[in-house]
């Protein structure tokens, strides 16, 4: 029996003013949908699709975390369609991620309203085509796809946005909607979960903190009621630990292509821990641990300009204990960031410091030099003792570079500390960084709209002590031991760079603490140079060395 006949002629004025004031009951008893198995079926909705339209009717923005296949666009393409028939000049737009699921909307669309009592659709259908339906009371239902203008000069009654965490520049698309939506329109946004750190993660992240204008509604797989586990398991088999948390779980974490896999980040955020100390411009310096006496440290920054959208950071780590001890991120200008590395750089025992070299970089290092800061970082040990103790500075040898085979060299491998857990981080701002830092293609990198500016920071410091088979501090530690093998004990009180200073005679052997030192005819070669030729000499045997 079709629908046209249920209600009585004599009825209908009272059936129309029902549907007008109740779209679930329009919804359950005309509207007609396409099953992709049982052909066009009436639409039953389910309690959990009953419950979204309800909060469409009570709230004017809804935000929507889904599970695949749960009716959800045609759920509002027959909301979209209620609200065009019942409602005079209604500007219903809906976007979505491309040309065909658009148009596959506005289909819907047409298979509703076609199958709908001729009595009940009071309007007139004044235009129709692939993308858009017009009537006479002045609605129209229009679906485009996504482009960067789209609904920029449209005046809306109602925006919905299909798949958003999926549409290319969605922040800037919903920027532009917001504004026409001002005079009292609505918005519904729907999507899987694609990641964290994209607008629709913060949109939706926001209303369930209740920090935004948006109602949250969460539809897990589980919602369906025709689902069970068995279900689950035979639809899973298949799938990919990804592919289940983005399309049945409503997981943001693990849905993500993340640089680091979602799983180790829950476990590094276990480390996180309010810092004992905050100071420093801003109060951006974050302290964890305080020094300690004899512990090695390398201080590794990434520069900005200090007054755009990057920042300024640098890491503070624990050699030893392969820990980060204090972290700073900030806008601030080269010149003060220079003076801030190097008083961080003193107190944690003349530490390590390595600024990354490129653009701003260099003017950091300009100025750590001209204070006067001796444990800059070489890649060359050789390079730093010639700058030392030679008439060329050599600044361009300074710091690291951080381009093209040696940026992925250090993301290379700090991300595998970081899954070894070879390090311990106890910033939420980097783990919050790490969270919104994945591939694009190939190349890992920051979300739109958010920073990396620590993740390269400790990049550089993990490459400093990680590379190779042995740290680089160790190596530092090693070539400090080779060179203290040719020095010999003198007075304490006697202050040279010359190991010989304070020793006459022609001794057989040197001896310190017991142990074997150097030769006689060694000791006689070199005790009659000057400082800056030992230097020279034995330059190339010297690593970074502290102190």
């Amino acid at each position: 029996m079709s629908s046209t006949s249920i209600v009585k002629p004599s009825n209908r004025a009272k059936e129309i003013i029902k549907c007008g004031k109740d779209p679930k009951y329009f919804i359950n008893k005309y509207v007609y949908i396409q099953h992709p198995l049982k052909g066009t079926v009436r639409f039953d909705t389910y309690p959990f699709q009953d419950d979204c339209l309800d909060d469409f009717i009570e709230h004017r923005f809804n935000i929507v975390l889904k599970s695949r296949q749960m009716g959800l666009s045609t759920l509002v393409s027959a909301y979209a369609v209620w609200l065009a028939l019942f409602r005079r000049d209604k500007n219903i737009l809906v976007i979505a991620t491309k040309l065909k699921t658009a148009q596959n909307f506005i289909r819907k669309v047409k298979v509703a309203i076609r199958k709908l009592p001729s009595w009940l659709v009071l309007p007139e259908i004044t235009g129709n085509n692939k993308q858009e339906i017009q009537f006479s009371n002045g609605s129209v239902i229009q679906a485009i796809p996504t482009s960067d203008d789209a609904g920029r000069s449209e005046a809306l009654s109602l925006a919905i946005i299909d798949e958003a965490a999926f549409i290319r520049n969605f922040d800037t698309i919903w920027t532009a909607l917001y504004s026409t939506l001002s005079t009292g329109g609505r918005g519904i946004i729907l999507s899987t979960p694609n990641g964290v750190g994209d607008k629709y993660h913060e949109l939706y992240s926001q209303a369930e903190l209740g920090q935004n204008v948006f109602n949250p509604i969460r539809i897990p797989w589980d919602a369906h009621p025709e689902r069970d586990q068995t279900w689950f398991e035979n639809e899973t088999k298949n799938m990919s630990a990804k592919q289940i948390a983005q399309e049945l779980m409503c997981d943001f974490t693990s849905s993500g292509n993340t640089f680091v896999a979602s799983e180790i980040l829950t476990e590094h955020r276990h480390n996180v821990q309010d810092p004992i100390e905050k100071s420093g411009p801003g109060s951006a310096l974050w302290i964890w641990k305080y020094p300690k006496t004899g512990t090695d440290y390398v201080v590794s920054a990434d520069v900005s300009r200090g007054d755009a959208a990057d920042y300024s950071a640098f890491h503070v780590i624990d050699t030893a204990a392969s820990e980060v001890v204090a972290e700073f991120k900030g806008k601030i200008r080269p010149d003060q960031f220079a003076e801030l590395l190097y008083d961080v750089g003193k107190r944690y025992g003349n530490a390590l410091l390595c600024p990354e070299s490129n653009t701003y970089g260099y003017s950091v290092i300009m100025k750590l030099h001209d204070k006067g800061y001796k444990n800059l970082y070489y890649a060359n040990p050789k390079d730093k003792y010639d700058s030392l103790y030679g008439t060329d500075p050599k600044l361009h040898k300074i710091g690291f570079s951080t381009q093209g085979q040696s940026r992925n060299q250090i993301l290379t491998k700090l991300e595998e500390v970081i899954r070894n857990k070879k390090i311990i981080i106890r910033s939420s701002r980097c783990v919050d960084e790490l969270k919104t830092f994945v591939y694009n293609g190939t190349k890992a990198q920051a979300m739109k709209g958010k920073n990396d500016d620590l993740i390269m920071a400790l990049a550089i410091g993990v490459w400093l002590y990680e590379q190779g088979e042995e740290k680089t501090v160790e190596k530092a530690s090693y070539t400090d031991a080779m060179l203290a093998a040719f020095a010999v004990n003198r007075d304490p009180g006697i202050s040279s760079q010359n190991p010989f200073a304070g020793f006459s005679g022609t001794p057989k052997n040197v001896a310190q603490n017991g142990e074997f030192i150097m030769t006689a005819n060694a000791y006689n070669k070199y005790s009659s140079m000057s400082d800056e030729s030992i230097a020279a000499h034995f330059g190339w045997l010297i690593g970074p060395k502290r102190g």
